[in-house]
């Protein structure tokens, strides 16, 4: 059953955001996908997770920033060459929260991130190692929500959107390679981000600016170990942008000499036989000067809702002997 639980991870969507002048360009999360053995095939059957991040970061930032990423896969019974195709749909939220009160303070707010449908091929290579691929697109185009930054008083703050990335399409892709042999689970996945670019809200809705939108890389690390019904053990993630450099005038850079960040921290998890659940803890080790420190709490519930009844052993004959 660990292995059933830990293979469910392959699911979880969602995006990041600053509200500062240059942008963490990734769309999918960094981090999203730590504690989770996304490179091993789901039995077959339908699977509820849900996954709350929570940025607490450093002053001089004025936000601080959560996400809520539900998502609902169905494991198939399409297996094409040994693989097992799973569909998955996820609609985030993104949520920030000003830390200064007073009319000066900013406003909290929440933006609906463009729904994620996708597919992920999984197979078992045997010996307790999988290996998934993943493809799929944050539709951001049909209902992304651009969010701006507002004081408490009601007055606007800049003249931009505080997640330029919904400007676009994001279109991603996913390798992941897991052993979960032992009670272990050893992971390690590689997310894309692509983006149409450049690009814009359009219908005026924001003040007119062009988007020149960073593709990005996300890797997220795990080494875990179970211990009776308990899960303990470390976790890493990080993000990088391609595209730091200085675009044309009428342009806005969205990763602007933010090349990336790295955190590291822990996680422990708690197997419930109807669900199982998992926190975990990480804060930034590295980054580029134009990124942000912060230290990031997080919690995960997976549910399994539907699987399919065994088909019964056919009764083997009586023979006797006369």
């Amino acid at each position: 059953m660990t292995k059933n639980w830990l293979a469910t991870g392959a699911l979880a969507l969602t995006m990041g955001m600053t509200a500062t002048a240059s942008y963490a360009q990734t769309t999918t999360i960094p981090g999203e996908q730590v504690g989770l053995a996304t490179g091993a095939p789901l039995p077959e059957g339908i699977y509820a997770l849900n996954t709350f991040v929570f940025q607490s970061r450093d002053n001089p930032s004025p936000l601080d920033v959560g996400i809520n990423i539900p998502v609902l896969v169905w494991s198939t019974p399409l297996v094409p060459l040994g693989g097992r195709i799973e569909l998955l749909v996820a609609p985030p939220t993104v949520f920030a929260f000003g830390k200064r009160s007073g009319p000066a303070g900013l406003r909290d707010l929440s933006i609906n991130v463009g729904t994620f449908v996708g597919g992920i091929w999984a197979f078992d290579l045997g010996n307790n190692f999988g290996v998934s691929l993943l493809g799929g697109a944050y539709l951001n185009e049909l209902n992304g929500d651009r969010g701006v930054l507002r004081t408490n008083a009601g007055g606007l703050v800049g003249t931009g959107t505080v997640l330029p990335q919904l400007s676009s399409n994001t279109y991603r892709f996913g390798v992941a390679g897991s052993y979960t042999g032992d009670g272990w689970n050893i992971t390690a996945n590689l997310t894309a981000n692509i983006y149409d670019s450049p690009s814009s809200f359009g219908g005026g809705r924001d003040f007119g600016t062009i988007y020149s939108l960073s593709d990005s890389l996300n890797l997220d690390l795990t080494a875990t170990k179970k211990f009776g019904k308990f899960e303990i053990g470390a976790i890493a993630y990080g993000t990088v942008n391609f595209d730091t450099g200085a675009k044309a005038a009428g342009i806005v850079n969205a990763a602007l000499n933010d090349r990336g960040r790295f955190l590291m921290g822990g996680l422990v998890g708690y197997d419930f036989g109807f669900a199982t659940a998992q926190v975990y803890v990480a804060r930034t080790v590295a980054r580029s000067a134009a990124s942000f420190d912060s230290t990031e709490i997080s919690g995960r519930l997976i549910v399994p809702l539907y699987s399919p009844t065994p088909v019964a052993a056919v009764a083997a004959p009586i023979i006797r002997k006369y």
